[in-house]
């Protein structure tokens, strides 16, 4: 029963976790105690994997509990590997807010973008007020420049945001009235 969770847990971890699955597997060849190994790896860190688990072994939690001495360095090596693996871009959308059940903006979009009439989206450029006093005069310059983002970025930032911020805003001496309709171009 235990080389089938050990089987199973493995094929699990494959699948998702490719370079995870090299330093597992040399840790469970190289340790007499693989049902220590397992029980002790995937209910901390991976559990969101499903694999089954048998009645006969209980699962460890803390480390001093653990009979076997690989298991401690495979769990150092696996801890440390695992954030910078599983970090996606996530979008935090709320489709479905708890008050009204409406779709939410995300506010970090409406601070750091404008949105023109037209569609698109202007920016600072990454960097603008980083580490300035390291950079040259001629890159600072380049760097205080707002510019345009691509079709790819505006449909995302337009899914990020509602309709509210996609009206039209008449400002008293807005610098951005002329960019606001584009004409002249062939959509």
């Amino acid at each position: 029963m235990a080389a089938s969770v050990l089987a199973g847990a493995r094929r699990a971890a494959t699948g998702l976790l490719k370079p995870l699955s090299i330093l597992m597997s040399s840790a469970y060849g190289n340790c007499a105690k693989n049902v220590c190994l397992n029980s002790a790896l995937f209910p901390r860190h991976f559990s969101h994997i499903q694999t089954p688990v048998s009645s006969a072994s209980r699962p460890v939690t803390s480390v001093r509990n653990l009979t076997c001495e690989h298991t401690a360095t495979v769990l150092n090596r696996v801890a440390l590997l695992v954030p910078s693996i599983l970090k996606t871009p996530v979008r935090t959308v709320t489709y479905c807010s708890t008050k009204k059940g409406k779709r939410k903006t995300v506010k970090a979009v409406v601070y750091r973008f404008l949105r023109l009439h037209s569609g698109l989206w202007l920016r600072r450029k990454a960097g603008y007020k980083k580490k300035l006093w390291k950079k040259t005069s001629a890159r600072k310059r380049r760097l205080r420049e707002i510019v345009f983002c691509n079709k790819t970025q505006s449909k995302l930032l337009d899914k990020m945001t509602t309709s509210f911020w996609k009206r039209r805003n008449w400002y008293v001496d807005d610098p951005y009235q002329k960019y606001h309709d584009r004409t002249n171009l062939k959509v």
